[in-house]
């Protein structure tokens, strides 16, 4: 555990090379990194943890911007190593990541932000799409609770759970499921609906910049945000195995492609 101001944060490292941070998205935590973090614990120093409030972190006072999220996680890599790490992240993960490397550019090497909400760079109707599908899914929450709410979120942006490798097993919601739902639809859900990426910023930053989106997401608006930041960014779009959530279904191709985009 680490503390930070108002929380402590539940980590894990294992394997060795260089540091490789993996931030979750939604309502996940650590666990869902799991998977994936062993397909790459042979090639990195892989790092994961639950963000403030979920699964094993606890808070005194939850999030309510994505800096503060950066900030637990600056903190974090300080703890942990001197030298600037490898970050990836998903969805909100990825705004995490890309919040750090504008806010901390100095512990950031790569970044690679898969398919984050950067909602504010969408062109219209699909930015009032994506914040009509968001506002709609806090408001479920409110009438029907955060499992009907999350059954919502999940058809918006087409997640599907049979889009897995052969040999990923069904997940079946922990003890934890329902309570970081509500974390994420209470805070984190507001916050990315209010964030502003500072594009001019990133773009400045010595960390080398890479954003990504799913091979069969390319009809939802999170892979339209990815490909607009790269637009912004002059990089190319990066494609991943699966859709929004390829990290979880699919973690043997998710680390093969990010081992090839990290060394490319």
């Amino acid at each position: 555990m680490l503390e930070v101001p108002g929380a402590r944060l539940r980590y894990a490292v294992r394997g060795e090379g260089p540091l490789l941070l993996l931030i979750a998205g939604g309502h996940h935590g650590a666990d869902a990194n799991e998977p994936l973090a062993r397909h790459l614990a042979d090639r990195y120093t892989v790092l994961t943890y639950d963000r403030r409030g979920l699964s094993g972190s606890t808070t005194d006072a939850p999030a309510t911007t994505l800096a503060t999220h950066a900030d637990d996680v600056s903190r974090l890599l300080s703890a942990l190593t001197p030298e600037p790490a490898l970050v990836h992240g998903t969805s909100l993960g990825a705004l995490i990541s890309l919040e750090l490397t504008v806010g901390h550019p100095e512990q950031v090497a790569a970044v690679v932000a898969h398919e984050p909400p950067v909602t504010h760079l969408l062109p219209e109707p699909e930015r009032a799409v994506a914040l009509g599908q968001l506002l709609g899914v806090e408001d479920t929450f409110r009438r029907e609770g955060p499992a009907s709410a999350m059954r919502g979120f999940a058809a918006d942006i087409d997640i599907d759970p049979n889009d897995r490798e052969p040999d990923v097993p069904v997940r079946t919601p922990g003890p934890d499921h329902l309570r970081n739902a509500e974390v994420l639809l209470t805070h984190d859900m507001p916050a990315i609906r209010a964030h502003v990426l500072d594009v001019a910023a990133l773009k400045e930053s010595p960390a080398r910049v890479v954003t990504a989106a799913g091979e069969k997401s390319g009809h939802v608006w999170p892979h339209t945000c990815a490909a607009m930041l790269a637009g912004e960014l002059g990089t190319r779009l990066e494609i991943f195995p699966g859709g929004h959530n390829g990290y979880v279904f699919r973690p043997r191709g998710t680390a093969e492609r990010l081992h090839a985009v990290l060394g490319s």
